[in-house]
Order: C-alpha cells, then structure tokens, then sequence
C-alpha cells in the first residue's frame, strides 16, 4: 500500500473515506463529531464526514463500545478516546480495527490506519500513494467541487 490510499467503511457505511496509513501510530483514528455514549457506557453514537472541507454527507453511526484509551497524538498531549471496531476495506481485503473517535478537522485526513491494523497483512510504501487504487471519479469529483 502507498501512505495514503482510497478505503472503506462498509460495516458503518461510508463507502470511500481518504486515509493516511500510519506506521508510526499503534491505533486507527476516526474523525468524528457529536459524540454521545449511552447512559451504560456500552454504545456510542456519533457523526462521520467522510471529506476533507466539506459539512456534506455526514453519515450518522451507532455501535458498542470495545475501550477507553489515553492516546498521546503527535504534538504530545495526551486525551481520552472512545475505542470502537471499524472495518476497513482497502485493497479488496476487509480488515477489524480498533479505532479511536476524536476531532480530525484540523488533521490532513479524516482517517488514520495505525500498525495494528496493517499488521493484518500490509506493507507500505512510504514512496507511493493510492497503490490500491482510487474511488470512482464522480465521487472524488464531487469532492474536489466541494472544496
């Protein structure tokens, strides 16, 4: 795989999402925003928007709760996250991952796929980019009128 590719999300539906695949981070990281948590604790229900500068086609998910972590980001702060299993769909395969909700607005892509994930049968190219090909042209074309 290159370092970034064209995956997706078909077990909370979003069907492409542009995702940075990260050696360097243990988890995955969702962007996600309005997030609430049953009054158990067991589920969560939150809001993903699959582009970059774009508050369309925000899909609405709900889903168990697998953890609650400390997760130091690359500034060094350190924050508590939510912890969910999201499949991921990249080169054909589909692959669980552990995945952290937080705030990715601020970030270059709405997804990160750490090692853990990719330790299910990837290699990265750190060279190379969209290896495992793109998504569909009207989809990235919509995106880019967007922006």
């Amino acid at each position: 795989m290159g370092w970034r590719e064209w995956v997706s999300l078909p077990g909370i539906g979003v069907p492409w999402i542009k995702a940075k695949l990260d050696t360097g981070a243990r988890s995955s990281a969702l962007h996600a925003f309005d997030i609430e948590e049953s009054a158990d604790g067991e589920r969560v229900r939150f809001k993903v928007r699959p582009w970059q500068r774009s508050v369309e086609d925000a899909v609405e998910v709900e889903c168990p709760v697998h953890d609650r972590r400390m997760v130091r980001s690359s500034s060094g702060h350190s924050e508590a996250r939510i912890v969910v299993l999201v499949e991921v769909g990249i080169s054909g395969r589909t692959v669980l991952a552990e995945t952290t909700l937080s705030n990715r607005d601020q970030m270059g892509f709405r997804m990160l796929i750490g090692r853990e994930a990719l330790r299910q049968g990837f290699l990265v190219n750190p060279r190379k980019s969209f290896l495992a090909g793109r998504a569909p042209k009207p989809i990235r074309r919509r995106n880019r009128d967007r922006a």
